[in-house]
């Protein structure tokens, strides 16, 4: 499964492509739909372009996005950043009026088992967002590890060649013989492209975006999510 992260937390000055508007990111998916993403990851904003789980903007990035993408499941974020209270999380959680397919879940942030507890409660898909060691350990005794759609191995922005140790690291720390949840294996910026290419040689799903490089394989500015996509595509089946 290749997913196409389309946005993330980038200030929205940062890349021609990223947007406070719905409407443009819903034809950043459109586009990463048709290179060959088979679902999205999208941050909601307000006209400010902060990351937001307000359930006005859910609801209105939402629907832009399902309009331009019919039946490509489609996910967001529940980050932190978007509210440090973690009740005022769960709280938006359970006022969505329209309920994403999948929302991540980055498990070392305070307030991360309720707030899968608030997604799990209404049907919506968890990713476990893991980061690094403790927060492994800290998903792999969670009662909802079972539960969730995916773990999600986040590399953060390191050295190219220490990333196959580290995802090795976070693997085997995730790994319960009783409990078989898909992993997702991804980076950013630094380590994006050889986590791709470990994700491929694993059999693992992993993912692709603007969220995670502005930059193609070899170095160039993409020119937006369907590019990062069609490289991605082209190493995946090399």
């Amino acid at each position: 499964m290749l997913q196409a992260c389309l946005n993330g937390a980038r200030n929205v000055s940062l890349h021609q492509r990223l947007a406070a508007d719905p409407a443009m990111i819903a034809q950043e998916a459109a586009a990463a739909v048709a290179a060959g993403a088979h679902s999205l990851h999208v941050h909601p904003k307000n006209p400010q372009g902060a990351d937001t789980m307000e359930p006005h903007y859910v609801t209105q990035w939402l629907r832009a996005v399902r309009h331009a993408c019919p039946d490509v499941p489609v996910g967001v974020t529940t980050g932190a950043w978007t509210s440090p209270d973690a009740s005022s999380r769960v709280k938006m959680v359970e006022s969505w009026r329209e309920a994403p397919d999948f929302a991540s879940v980055n498990w070392h942030e305070d307030g991360a088992e309720e707030v899968a507890g608030a997604l799990h409660a209404r049907g919506i898909g968890i990713e476990a967002g893991i980061w690094h060691a403790d927060a492994a350990r800290r998903w792999a005794c969670s009662p909802f590890r079972a539960e969730c759609l995916r773990v999600l191995i986040e590399l953060q922005d390191i050295p190219a060649e220490a990333v196959e140790g580290e995802a090795k690291c976070l693997l085997e720390l995730l790994r319960e013989p009783a409990v078989q949840v898909p992993t997702l294996l991804h980076g950013e910026e630094r380590s994006t492209w050889a986590a791709l290419k470990l994700a491929a040689r694993w059999g693992l799903d992993t993912r692709i975006g603007l969220e995670d490089t502005l930059l193609l394989p070899h170095g160039e500015r993409a020119e937006g999510n369907a590019e990062l996509i069609a490289a991605a595509k082209n190493l995946l089946a090399a």
